[in-house]
C-alpha cells in the first residue's frame, strides 16, 4: 500500500493554490489565559464549505483521467466531505452522487446540494457513517463511478496535509515561532495522517496530539489492535469525527508516527463549542471543538501533556452546525458542568406533596427545568422525573443530603442510563 509523503503534501498545494485561500491563524486570548499556554487557532471553519473537507476532496478529484471524470464520483459522509466533493464537482465539472446517513444535520445535507447545484445527487441511506460508505461502494461497482473517500486515500489525505503546510508559514510569519505542539480532531484519521505526514519532514520536533470524541474513539482502537477495527459502540453526537472504522491508509500513517491521542468527553465539545460562540463569536460544530476541548482536559484526566507556556495550534476542523442543535449542547455541556442533574421522585398522592420538595429538598439557587409526573389512581405514589439544575456544581452534596432525610424516595439517574438518554 502506497502511503503518501511530505512531497505528495507540497503538490496538493500546489494543486489548491488557485482554488483556495489560506485559512486565518489567530491567537486565542481566551484559551491562551485559561490553560497557562500560548494557543492559536487554526479556523478551518472559515472555508468555503465551512471545513477543511474540500482540501481533500479537490486534491483527488482535480487528478482523475477524462475517462474518469465522465463517469463521474461518489462518496459516503456525515456532511462535511459531502460539501467538499461538492465544492470540488462544482469546479470541475464532474458529476457526483453523495451518501448521506440520516443523522446528518439538515444544515449540512442542504449546504451539499446548494455547493454542488445541478451535478450533485443527494441519497440519504443508512442511520451512521457506515451504512452510508457501503451503499456507496456497491454505487460505485454499479456504475464505474470513482469513490472519493472521506479519509482512506493517500491523495485525500494529502490534501489534509496542506493544513500543516499553511500553520508552518503563517505561525512563522507572525510570530517567527515553531509550534511546540499542533492538536487535531480524529474521525476517520485523514487529518492526523495529513498533518502527520508533513510536519514529520518539515518540523518534526513538533509534537503531534490527536483528539478523538470518547464516545467514538476508533483510531485508540485500531492502534490498540494493530489494525482497523470496528467500534462496538459508537456515539454519533459528534458527528463530523463519529466513525466506526478508521482507514487502511490512515491507520499506517498514524501507526508509523504514534501520536498521543485524547478522549474528548462529548460534554466538554459541547462546554468549549458554547465558550467558542459567546467569547470568542467562534461557530464551531462538535467535531469543529474537539483540539481546543481536548486543551481543556487535565492530565490527570487523559488530557495532553503539555509543559506551561507550550506554544500550540488546535485546529478548529468545522463550522457546520445546525442552530437547531444548540438545545441539546446546552444540555450537555451543563451535564458535564455538574449543573444539570435528573432524578426519579416517587411522591405520595397527597396535597401538599409537591411544596414539601419545593420548600424541604430543593436550595434557594436551585431550578427544576423539568417535571414529568405520572399520577395513576391505584397508587399511594406517583413517580416523576425530575430536572434540576444548579447555580453551583459544589451545591449538590447539599442538595443529595437534604434528598437522603427526606421521606420520598429518590434515586439519582446516572449519566450510563437508558432514561438519561432519553431527557438528551
Amino acid at each position: 500500500m502506497d502511503l503518501p509523503s511530505a512531497a505528495d503534501v507540497d503538490a496538493a498545494a500546489a494543486r489548491l493554490a488557485d482554488v483556495l485561500g489560506p485559512t486565518p491563524l489567530h491567537r486565542s486570548d481566551r484559551l491562551s489565559t485559561l490553560l497557562g499556554l500560548e494557543v492559536w487557532l487554526k479556523r478551518e471553519d472559515l472555508q468555503p464549505v465551512r471545513s477543511y473537507k474540500l482540501r481533500g476532496a479537490f486534491t483527488l478529484i482535480d487528478q482523475l483521467s477524462q475517462e474518469a471524470r465522465e463517469r463521474g464520483v461518489t462518496c459516503a459522509s456525515a456532511g462535511n466531505h459531502a460539501q467538499g466533493v461538492a465544492f470540488a464537482c462544482a469546479r470541475s465539472g464532474v458529476r457526483a452522487r453523495v451518501h448521506l446517513p440520516r443523522t446528518t444535520p439538515r444544515q449540512k445535507r442542504e449546504r451539499v446540494a446548494v455547493l454542488g447545484g445541478g451535478l450533485v445527487e443527494v441519497v440519504i441511506v443508512g442511520d451512521t457513517y457506515d451504512e452510508a460508505a457501503a451503499a456507496s461502494a456497491a454505487y460505485a461497482a454499479e456504475s464505474g463511478a470513482t469513490p472519493v473517500p472521506a479519509f482512506d486515500d493517500p491523495r485525500t489525505i494529502a490534501g489534509q496535509g496542506t493544513v500543516a503546510r499553511e500553520v508552518l508559514a503563517q505561525l512563522d510569519a507572525q510570530t517567527g515561532r515553531t509550534p511546540d505542539a499542533v492538536v487535531v480532531p480524529v474521525g476517520g484519521g485523514g487529518l492526523l495522517a495529513g498533518m502527520l505526514t508533513h510536519l514529520a519532514v518539515h518540523a518534526p520536533q513538533v509534537r503531534v496530539v490527536g483528539a478523538e470524541p470518547a464516545g467514538a474513539a476508533s483510531m485508540a482502537a485500531a492502534l490498540a489492535a494493530g489494525e482497523p477495527v470496528d467500534l462496538d459502540e459508537l456515539d454519533g453526537f459528534v458527528d463530523g469525527a463519529a466513525v466506526r472504522r478508521v482507514g487502511v491508509c490512515t491507520h499506517a500513517v498514524v501507526a508509523a508516527h504514534q501520536p498521543p491521542l485524547v478522549r474528548v468527553p462529548e460534554g466538554l465539545a459541547c462546554v468549549e463549542m458554547l465558550d467558542l460562540y459567546q467569547s470568542d463569536g467562534i461557530i464551531a460544530e462538535p467535531a469543529g471543538a474537539l483540539a481546543s476541548a481536548a486543551l481543556r482536559l487535565p492530565m490527570d484526566a487523559g488530557g495532553p501533556v503539555l509543559a506551561p507556556g507550550s506554544l500550540v495550534v488546535a485546529i478548529v476542523s468545522g463550522g457546520n452546525n445546525d442552530v437547531s442543535r444548540y438545545a441539546e449542547v446546552v444540555e450537555r455541556a451543563l451535564v458535564h458542568e455538574g449543573l444539570k442533574h435528573y432524578f426519579l421522585v416517587e411522591f405520595p398522592q397527597e396535597p401538599g406533596a409537591l411544596r414539601r420538595f419545593l420548600d424541604e429538598v430543593l436550595g434557594p439557587d436551585d431550578d427544576i427545568t423539568l417535571f414529568e409526573y405520572v399520577k395513576r389512581s391505584n397508587r399511594e405514589t406517583g413517580p416523576a422525573l425530575v430536572g434540576v439544575e444548579l447555580a453551583d456544581a459544589g451545591d449538590l452534596p447539599g442538595l443529595l443530603a437534604r434528598m437522603e432525610v427526606s421521606p420520598l424516595r429518590v434515586e439519582a439517574v446516572a449519566p450510563e442510563s437508558p432514561l438519561f438518554r432519553w431527557v438528551m
